[in-house]
């Protein structure tokens, strides 16, 4: 069992996530991985897919060798258990804005000695072989990813302690709404949201963590944050996919 994701970081490697947010089909996943997509991005915060519908494509996602990572809901600690258990990698923390916050997501996603996570039944991770438990648990604990979103100005003067928390793999910046709540809605260029990203990029040098991105749609900007090291990147989420190319192929069907 690989998280190619996590790996593929750790060799410096540029990874590239589609958000899920309106897709109710595990077939989502081998088409995002043939599109070359790295990882999904299964979004529980904005999204309204059930959970039943999230581990369906998990799971298809695991044979497809597409990492399936999770956004939960603000705060919703008591789901990450019962996420992990039917066949995500990963999970992302939205509005981390302190260290305890970041503290709890390693507690609850890590199997002892690293935190408390219950052992379930089956682990889908392992297509539900017997295997030594203590084995299991053990590379889950090595190839889950973790991620604290970080969104508001609070949240980056707080960096340097979010980033310091163990277990946490990547800091990932929540462009769309860092920008809304420091008051230059949608300048994902504006020198604000370029001091940040660089403060981040900072921490996550000196603790060792990956810097990730997200919500940026400028090809240019999105490149920029690239270079300074942000090789978690969401690239942008199904409905915006859809929307954009339907609405191009219409639009050149009627141009007269």
């Amino acid at each position: 069992m690989l998280n190619s994701t996590k790996y593929n970081l750790a060799k410096n490697n540029l990874t590239l996530g589609v958000g899920i947010v309106q897709s109710r089909v595990v077939e989502i996943a081998p088409l995002m991985k043939t599109a070359g997509f790295d990882w999904l991005f299964l979004d529980l915060e904005h999204g309204a897919m059930s959970t039943e519908t999230l581990s369906q494509i998990s799971a298809m996602a695991l044979k497809t060798d597409i990492t399936p990572i999770v956004r939960i809901p603000i705060g919703g600690y008591s789901m990450i258990s019962r996420i992990l258990d039917n066949g995500s990698m990963g999970i992302v923390l939205p509005h981390v804005e302190k260290p305890e916050e970041a503290e709890r997501l390693v507690d609850i996603a890590k199997f002892a000695p690293e935190g408390t996570r219950g052992v379930g039944g089956g682990i889908v991770q392992y297509d539900y072989k017997n295997v030594n438990l203590s084995d299991a648990t053990n590379e889950l604990n090595k190839q889950t990813l973790l991620v604290a979103m970080v969104e508001t100005p609070n949240a980056i003067e707080n960096i340097d302690e979010i980033a310091s928390v163990e277990g946490i793999d990547v800091i990932m910046i929540g462009t769309n709404d860092l920008a809304m709540a420091s008051g230059c809605p949608q300048d994902f260029g504006n020198p604000i949201i370029v001091k940040s990203y660089e403060k981040v990029a900072i921490a996550c040098k000196k603790y060792g963590k990956w810097l990730g991105s997200g919500g940026v749609k400028d090809s240019d900007i999105a490149k920029n944050y690239i270079k300074m090291g942000a090789n978690f990147f969401l690239a942008g989420q199904d409905i915006g996919f859809l929307m954009s190319a339907s609405k191009d192929r219409v639009d050149l069907l009627r141009k007269d």
